[in-house]
């Protein structure tokens, strides 16, 4: 038998994209061995391009839908590899619904061989247009299957179903964690999501895009607080779902105003028509993150903003002001 490592291994899928790629960085942080997985159809090898050279970090390009290998042992997975900006599952559809259906199936399964522990990233997105306020766990949703969003919020439900099912029939050890809004530095900036819409038109001094009256309110959390949510969350003895988000809810336009100020430029909307499906509230009840994982977020939203707008600065072109 092959000489077991000291250190742990695990295995992070959509390991080059936002999220993924501080996993990777807390994970290395944690004395971990590292494996990103990413096939890089909105992932970007810039995010980790700092952990290239690691001895504990390996990156393989590859699409989990297809047949999953890892070799050796395996103690974790953490699957974020999907689509997760409306701007990305409304171009891809059918690979979006395949990496939540194909891809859980197969990391499932890879866990279910290895004796791994698999946590799946799921989303507040299984709540759909939500009738109850803030979201609890066991709100079941208000979601359209065949609107245009639903490659997403169907592909999610669906992850979250076939992981229940490995847990109870073939006792695979699963965690579910439905992320709320999340943000920081390394989001896209072409990403689509309100955020980096606002600080990359704040920041090139054009007017912002706010959808419907802006009276539509989200709760957004910074990434090393969500970071920080998962890991505790996969290291926990909860099968469950789990809500991991920041409970500080915020109208859009308010938050408009918010990234003018930061940005030192007049808040001027231009308002279009919602988008089909939006949610029009979104707030997690995170009272089951309090109580057994001991997590709430430390960031608040100013600092967050604050840090995330310097990373902004670095990767936005700013037009030249006009010579005099």
């Amino acid at each position: 038998m092959a000489h077991r490592s000291e250190k742990k291994r695990v295995l992070i899928t959509g390991g080059a994209g936002f999220l993924g790629s501080h996993l990777c960085d807390r994970f290395l942080a944690e004395g971990y061995h590292v494996m990103a997985m990413d096939n890089l159809v909105t992932g970007n090898l810039a995010n980790i391009e700092h952990l290239f050279g690691k001895k504990d970090f390996e990156f393989y390009h590859h699409d989990v839908s297809k047949y999953v290998h890892v070799p050796g042992e395996l103690d974790y997975i953490l699957h974020f590899a999907s689509p997760a900006s409306p701007i990305d599952y409304l171009k891809i559809p059918i690979q979006t619904l395949k990496v939540g259906s194909l891809g859980t199936h197969n990391l499932l399964g890879l866990a279910r061989v290895k004796k791994a522990r698999v946590l799946i990233a799921s989303t507040s997105e299984v709540y759909g247009d939500p009738d109850v306020h803030p979201q609890v766990e066991e709100y079941h949703g208000n979601v359209n299957p065949v609107g245009p969003r639903g490659c997403y919020d169907e592909a999610k439900r669906f992850q979250e179903a076939i992981t229940m099912a490995y847990h109870n029939v073939h006792n695979v050890e699963t965690r579910i964690i439905r992320i709320f809004n999340t943000y920081g530095p390394r989001m896209r900036l072409d990403d689509g999501r309100v955020l980096p819409a606002f600080l990359s038109q704040a920041l090139k001094g054009e007017p912002l895009t706010v959808f419907g009256d802006g009276s539509q309110t989200r709760s957004f959390c910074y990434v090393d607080d969500l970071v920080d949510g998962i890991y505790r969350l996969l290291l926990s003895d909860y099968h469950l779902p789990v809500n991991i988000g920041n409970p500080a809810e915020i109208t859009i336009r308010e938050f408009g105003e918010e990234i003018a100020r930061l940005a030192g430029v007049e808040f001027r909307p231009t308002f279009h028509p919602l988008p089909e499906n939006d949610p029009l509230r979104r707030q997690p009840d995170i009272t089951k993150a309090r109580q057994i994982l001991g997590w709430e977020p430390k960031v608040d939203r100013a600092e967050g903003l604050r840090r995330t707008f310097e990373y902004f600065q670095q990767h936005v072109a700013v037009p030249a002001a006009p010579s005099a």
